[in-house]
């Protein structure tokens, strides 16, 4: 009955966790580039799905596209794109070189970061409330009992619990990771 709700809840988590891998943190993660589509042939296609993507130097991604035409479509969606880093182009390779991140925008990516888990906890404690007024409809309904009632929110309680922590650690951890030099 509140399985839906714990997916939702799960979605959420899921979500944050797709923000929290576009955030750079002063070293190369290909996953920055998770949201840039490129024009294949008139379809906005995954970069990942038209190049190699690698990380030969802990600040250092290359995207080496398998058609060589893509470069210039490349480049400008990465440009375009609010990763707000210039790409270099060799002809054959496009180097993106993550600038070391100074204390000051360190900071400011933190606040980011708990920004966004605050969001998602908001989102996860809605889903909660769209749980406990489906449960007081099916109680008033007579679908449910006052017992099963009280029982049912307790579990929804204990899944709100649960994703709130795992959002806390998420936090946490995404945390340490940009402060750490």
């Amino acid at each position: 009955m509140i399985e839906k709700y714990t997916e939702k809840m799960q979605k959420s988590i899921d979500n944050l966790d797709r923000e929290y891998n576009s955030i750079r943190a002063g070293r190369a993660n290909p996953h920055v580039l998770d949201r840039i589509r490129v024009d294949y042939y008139g379809t906005p296609t995954p970069l990942q799905q038209v190049g190699n993507i690698t990380v030969p130097e802990p600040r250092i991604i290359c995207i080496q596209p398998w058609e060589s035409s893509l470069l210039k479509v490349i480049e400008k969606e990465i440009l375009q794109s609010d990763i707000g880093i210039n790409p270099s182009n060799d002809g054959k390779v496009i180097r993106l070189v993550f600038p070391e991140l100074t204390e000051e925008r360190r900071k400011e990516l933190v606040k980011d970061v708990k920004k966004k888990g605050e969001a998602a906890k908001v989102a996860i404690r809605n889903i909660r409330r769209d749980a406990n007024d489906f449960l007081k409809k099916a109680n008033k309904n007579n679908e449910i009992t006052e017992d099963e009632l009280k029982e049912l929110q307790n579990k929804v309680q204990k899944e709100t619990d649960k994703f709130i922590k795992k959002v806390d650690e998420n936090i946490e951890k995404k945390s340490k990771e940009i402060l750490t030099v």
